[in-house]
């Protein structure tokens, strides 16, 4: 991993405030339920995975903050919590994973369980959500790493890296692995538009790692692909259908669109958690729209006329029929997916 964005010690929890790369590099603590939802609203942490972990960590906030003396009041701050933070973001559907996880442990604990045995289980549920995370982060790297050859290139969107999960990454996992086993290859990060996390966050995460890679604007995508330098994409996931259908970051649509017109395959890294299975295709999936001011003013330089319109969702949705495979912990899975992919959301629910 090149950083490790959340950290909780001591009762307190602290991450890397990700709207400050790549100049600065700061943690930042989180002392309260308020200043959770904040950072994960306003993309401090970002990225489905590592929300997840935030939220979990985000309930024990709310305990060390009310101090509960019993469990009624134990449990019921944990709802509390959960509910509250479950408004930060839409699309990602890990925060409502994790939350669930931290709710279900809460409401199975025995009557006479003590506010102090009560927080510790919660605490130990947080920590293996954690622990997993990091665990399935390698584990899809190294499922995915094969399909990076010597010479690749490779291009990814936004970030999907150490900094959108507990410190592994998927899509940048799965080139962490292919760098670790020898191979050279070239990465293009596209710099993703309106918030620049494929300039800011991906090209610093694999500069770090020593990967060779070149920055280039979203709009630059379609001339690198004519030119014959990328054989490979790679992208993350905030939310998968049954069918197969992504959301991921505004703009992957359009790449997928690209790669298809120029033969190029693109694939998916996503732990089985982002799979949601209650949602038959992509199009029920919530996409979140942000602000216009992130277009018009992003970073502080006015950038458009006062007054002008502005739509701006922070996903899209590309279709199963685009997507050559999708890397999970327990696999690459092909087309078609509706049934395979439903069949893995069982068997890891299972263990």
């Amino acid at each position: 991993m090149t950083c490790q964005p959340i950290i909780w010690a001591d009762r307190t929890l602290k991450i890397i405030d990700q709207t400050l790369l790549p100049t600065e590099l700061v943690w930042v603590e989180l002392p309260s339920v308020t200043t959770v939802w904040d950072a994960i609203k306003q993309l401090q942490v970002r990225g489905a995975p590592a929300i997840g972990i935030c939220a979990a960590f985000g309930v024990l906030v709310g305990l060390v903050a009310r101090k509960p003396e019993n469990l009624a009041a134990a449990q019921e701050s944990v709802s509390e919590s959960a509910r509250y933070l479950a408004t930060s973001r839409p699309t990602a559907v890990n925060l409502f994973w994790a939350l669930e996880r931290m709710e279900g442990v809460a409401g199975a604990l025995p009557a006479a369980t003590t506010p102090q045995a009560f927080f510790e289980r919660l605490e130990q549920e947080a920590l293996t959500i954690l622990a997993e995370d990091l665990e399935t982060g390698l584990s899809i790297g190294r499922f995915g790493a094969h399909l990076v050859h010597e010479g690749a290139g490779v291009l990814t969107h936004c970030n999907a890296g150490s900094l959108a999960t507990g410190g592994h990454g998927t899509a940048l996992s799965v080139l962490y692995q292919a760098h670790a086993q020898g191979r050279r290859f070239r990465v293009y990060a596209d710099e993703t538009r309106p918030l620049l996390q494929g300039a800011r966050l991906t090209a610093w995460e694999l500069q770090r790692a020593g990967i060779d890679t070149t920055l280039i604007c979203d709009n630059a995508a379609a001339q690198v692909m004519r030119e014959g330098k990328i054989d490979l994409i790679i992208v993350g996931a905030d939310r998968v259908a049954a069918n197969g259908d992504t959301a991921n970051k505004i703009g992957t649509y359009g790449v997928a669109v690209l790669a298809e017109a120029h033969g190029i395959p693109l694939y998916v890294a996503a732990p089985v958690s982002t799979l949601d299975p209650a949602l038959a295709d992509g199009d029920q999936i919530p996409i979140e729209e942000r602000g216009g001011e992130e277009v018009t003013g992003g970073f502080g330089k006015v950038t458009a006329p006062a007054g002008i319109k502005v739509y701006n969702p922070a996903f899209d949705v590309t279709p199963a029929s685009l997507i050559a495979g999708i890397i999970t912990e327990c696999g690459v899975v092909t087309p078609p997916y509706e049934g395979s992919l439903l069949q893995i959301f069982r068997n890891t629910r299972k263990t």
